[in-house]
């Protein structure tokens, strides 16, 4: 059996980049990302004596990341929300110049448009390459709601990219 410092010790060298990738494809920003990673495997260093199975700690640590991601977005939304209330009407930012010149820039930002759920079901099978019953545990929801967030959100992606990709 494994310490805690050993076993994620491990985990880190393995997974530590497709972690960030999918926290990217949620959060979309690779800093925040490298953030939420980082505090799930603390978070997990923690709680390691309370495993009830170490051998799923690769599990826990997926649903931490998925979890950390959202709970970054909902803040992410409370500041945006803010700062909007404090910045005068006539004032614009950098931010605001959209340029799309990718395909990968297109597929990230139809991604982000699609309901919380779907997003997270679509990077999990897609990105991370995880069974549908992998992504139930670590979603917390049924085998048969991942086919249905996995089939729903592919369709909105080929109709939000039908436009950009038609030749």
């Amino acid at each position: 059996m494994w310490s805690a410092d050993d076993a994620l010790e491990r985990l880190y060298a393995a997974h530590w980049r497709r972690l960030v990738r999918l926290s990217v494809l949620l959060v979309r920003d690779v800093p925040t990302a490298e953030e939420v990673v980082q505090d799930a495997f603390v978070a997990v260093h923690a709680r390691w004596s309370r495993l009830r199975d170490p051998d799923l700690a690769l599990a826990y640590l997926r649903q931490t990341v998925v979890n950390r991601s959202r709970s970054a977005l909902r803040h992410r939304a409370v500041v945006t929300r803010h700062a909007e209330r404090s910045v005068p009407a006539y004032a614009s930012g950098a931010d605001e110049e959209v340029t799309a010149s990718s395909r990968r820039d297109a597929v990230l930002d139809a991604m982000r448009e699609l309901p919380r759920r779907q997003r997270e079901v679509l990077a999990l099978r897609y990105y991370l390459d995880l069974s549908e019953a992998e992504i139930a545990d670590t979603l917390g929801i049924s085998r048969g709601a991942v086919k249905s967030h996995a089939s729903r959100g592919s369709a909105a992606l080929r109709d939000r990219l039908r436009d950009q990709w038609e030749d």
